[in-house]
């Protein structure tokens, strides 16, 4: 059993910066894989961004690559997202979640097994 807790949602300027922290406890951290995801209001939950077990290895959705970084900290037990020129259509809640299937870099929902309960990001324009 994995619990996951995000933090550090908010409202901000289109343009603007948030860091999304996610802690997790439980199991051992690092022998997860982890991501970051979204969900808009009508809208189907969406990849944002992946990290292997031991930070090696990231994927990134297109619509935030090169935006949006990803990192975790084993020792800490915790994974951000860094969220940087943040537009309108970033306004969602974002949920992190935890992976132990042999994927690396897992991108489709169904192969998490544990997920937190989101924080709100909204972005003014």
């Amino acid at each position: 059993q994995v619990q996951l807790v995000e933090s550090g949602g908010g409202l901000v300027q289109a343009g603007g910066s948030l860091r999304l922290s996610c802690a997790a406890s439980g199991r051992a951290f690092s022998t997860y894989a982890m991501g970051w995801f979204r969900q808009a209001p009508g809208q189907e939950r969406e990849f944002v961004a992946a990290i292997s077990r031991r930070g090696s290895r990231t994927s990134y959705a297109d619509s935030v690559k090169g935006r949006f970084t990803i990192s975790r900290d084993n020792a800490k037990n915790t994974v951000y997202l860094q969220m940087n020129s943040l537009k309108p259509e970033d306004t969602a809640i974002y949920y992190c979640a935890s992976s132990g299937t042999t994927a690396v870099v897992p991108s489709a929902p169904g192969l998490y097994e544990y997920w937190g309960q989101g924080t709100q990001v909204t972005v003014s324009s």
